[in-house]
């Protein structure tokens, strides 16, 4: 089990932008130091669609496409073997080091803010 992370205050918490997506392409992403798919995730018309690495070769394609998920997206974007990787997809990190999707009801709808 990992452990818990220092406290944090709310303010620092409420920084982070949460939006509710829609997984709409998965690529493969050989390049990656560990197991991973490119994502191009449907954020709604105000913020677009955004690309991200995500660590979740335990989903098949299929599974993925269409999926809802909640992305993290004013954290910067970050270099992953030469990949521009634009928001941080969320998940619960298994204790094999597997990555479980959060669920996101059907009816939620792209570019939601999570509170």
């Amino acid at each position: 089990m990992i452990n818990p992370k220092p406290e944090v205050t709310i303010d620092a918490f409420a920084a982070v932008d949460l939006r509710v997506g829609i997984i709409r392409e998965v690529q493969p992403f050989p390049e990656a130091h560990r197991p991973a798919w490119k994502l191009c995730v449907d954020f709604g018309p105000e913020l677009g669609a955004r690309w991200t690495s995500a660590q979740v070769t335990n989903y098949s394609t299929d599974e993925l496409i269409g999926r809802r998920v909640v992305g993290a997206i004013n954290l910067g974007t970050r270099r992953i073997a030469g990949f521009a990787s634009a928001f941080l997809v969320l998940g619960a990190v298994q204790d094999d080091g597997r990555i479980v999707l959060l669920e996101v009801a059907d009816d939620a709808v792209p570019g939601s803010p999570v509170a």
